[in-house]
């Protein structure tokens, strides 16, 4: 299966669409670079989640340092043509550490985990098998 994915004119992000718990649409950036799936807070919020249903916390080492982010489990988390039931995904309040940004998190090669994909920035399509 192939997706055909869009490019961030300025910094070449590859940017797709998520949908959590089968009917809500985000805007994510795919990180290869990253071990995990993060999204804001306030998105999560958004979505009717509330966010004292943390499962848990985790540091971990970014570009500028070391944070602390919470666990949640989303249902349902869909991209790609992928879907992970009981996904668990980082969560962390972007406003508050002064990160402003048009889109709603990151999805991090856990999401990818355990499929084979090939992206072709030559044709903006990922192939997954």
């Amino acid at each position: 299966m192939s997706y055909k994915f869009k490019r961030e004119p300025e910094s070449g992000l590859i940017l797709v669409n998520v949908e959590v718990d089968n009917k809500f649409e985000l805007k994510m950036i795919l990180d290869t670079g990253a071990t995990n799936t993060t999204i804001d807070s306030n998105a999560l919020y958004l979505l009717g989640h509330d966010l004292k249903d943390s499962i848990g916390s985790v540091e971990i080492e970014t570009a500028n340092g070391i944070i602390e982010t919470d666990i949640f489990e989303i249902d349902s988390f869909e991209s790609l043509g992928l879907t992970k039931e009981k996904f668990q995904i980082q969560v962390y309040d972007f406003l508050a550490h002064g990160i402003f940004s048009d889109y709603n998190g990151l999805i991090g090669l856990d999401f990818l985990e355990g499929t084979k994909f090939c992206i072709d920035t030559n044709e903006n399509v990922i192939s997954l098998s």
